[in-house]
């Protein structure tokens, strides 16, 4: 499945180089607002050490990782939803992500220019929530004008039950707070998807500290702690400047040195890519023959015939069966054949729940 991610932020906090580190495409980084007025998309593969170690068995022609797409969107600016900045563009681009990476200035540095005049990432913050609240708080207006009338007779329960939702996320906007803190169960969730509700995405908080910072954080990064406990979002704490210089170095035993040397166990690019995995709620099962060894993302609780669906829909449609080794045992046993020939090879049917890690076959028939 194609996950998209979109880099978001009030101009100049470090989006950009975030980007940089995190893609090989490259954005332009400078030290004003606007330097990035059309979303720059880069492809990043996911770290999976799980991919190299079936690889290293099965001696394939080719290694094929999931990838990530992420966007980095033009900053924001007081007054976007009303079309301000480059506001209308902004949201328009945040709607088509699954997941939004906020990221927030969480050091001082005179030199670097910030649009509202001082270091506070809260304020921050709240300026971008406002934006996305008030136009979700439009669009869940909208969306109460269309069922409303049929809801109140009473005769159309689907009617009803959407204006019932969309009240209630009336309610949360406008006390200005975001619409993934409703706590709405799935069934809810899925009559409020048409609505395409900016602040009911996915987040996660990137605090961009300064070097002597990038381990515990500091006040800044606190106080953004603080702030999102009750949404339900990921936080990182992430010397972007720092990840920028690894991003730079050829091999991943220098990456690897320079990390032990400021006391940190992985570049916060891995940690991004393993927050957005929790965040939306994904997981990796493989493929493995000697023509190609391949991870694939799948939600959780997918089941077999869904996660073959994610190869090509044909896979779905015709679903017969899945031939599964666990990863452990593929690795433990040493091959295919050894795990058949241990009984580690499973037969699961159209009812079989993909646990992270499976290596599958697919048997269908179209």
């Amino acid at each position: 499945m194609a996950l998209k991610c979109g880099i978001v932020g009030l101009p100049n906090v470090g989006k950009s180089t975030l980007f940089n580190c995190l893609s090989n495409a490259k954005a332009q980084a400078a030290n004003f607002p606007f330097c990035t007025i059309e979303p720059n998309l880069g492809t990043i593969i996911v770290p999976d050490v799980r991919l190299n170690k079936l690889a290293d068995l099965v001696k394939p022609q080719n290694i094929l990782p999931t990838t990530v797409e992420i966007v980095d969107i033009a900053g924001l600016v007081k007054g976007a939803s009303k079309g301000e900045g480059l506001g209308n563009q902004f949201l328009g681009n945040i709607r088509e992500c699954h997941a939004i990476i906020h990221v927030m200035r969480c050091f001082e540095d005179e030199n670097i220019v910030h649009v509202e005049g001082s270091v506070n990432p809260i304020r921050d913050k709240e300026i971008i929530d406002i934006e996305l609240q008030l136009k979700d708080l439009e669009a869940v207006e909208k969306g109460i004008g269309k069922v409303e009338k049929m809801a109140k007779v009473g005769a159309d329960k689907e009617a009803k039950k959407k204006f019932e939702n969309f009240s209630i996320l009336k309610g949360i906007l406008l006390q200005g707070k975001s619409a993934r803190e409703a706590k709405f169960s799935p069934e809810d969730w899925e009559s409020g998807r048409e609505l395409g509700l900016l602040t009911a995405k996915p987040i996660i908080y990137v605090c961009n500290v300064d070097e002597k910072s990038a381990k515990t954080g500091n006040h800044f990064s606190d106080a953004v702690k603080e702030s999102v406990k009750n949404e339900g979002a990921e936080v990182l704490v992430i010397a972007v400047g720092i990840e920028a210089e690894i991003a730079q170095l050829e091999s991943f035993e220098e990456r690897k040195m320079f990390l032990d040397d400021l006391g940190l166990k992985e570049a916060g690019v891995s940690q991004l890519i393993q927050a957005a995995y929790r965040i939306l709620n994904l997981q990796t099962y493989f493929t493995a023959g000697v023509k190609e060894v391949r991870a694939w993302t799948i939600e959780k609780g997918m089941t077999a015939p869904q996660a073959a669906g994610v190869i090509h829909t044909d896979f779905e449609k015709g679903f017969i069966r899945a031939e599964v080794i666990g990863y452990d045992d593929y690795i433990t046993l040493g091959s295919e054949t050894a795990a058949k020939e241990a009984g580690k090879m499973r037969v699961e049917g159209k009812e079989y729940i993909v646990k992270d890690g499976d290596v599958m076959h697919f048997r269908f028939n179209v």
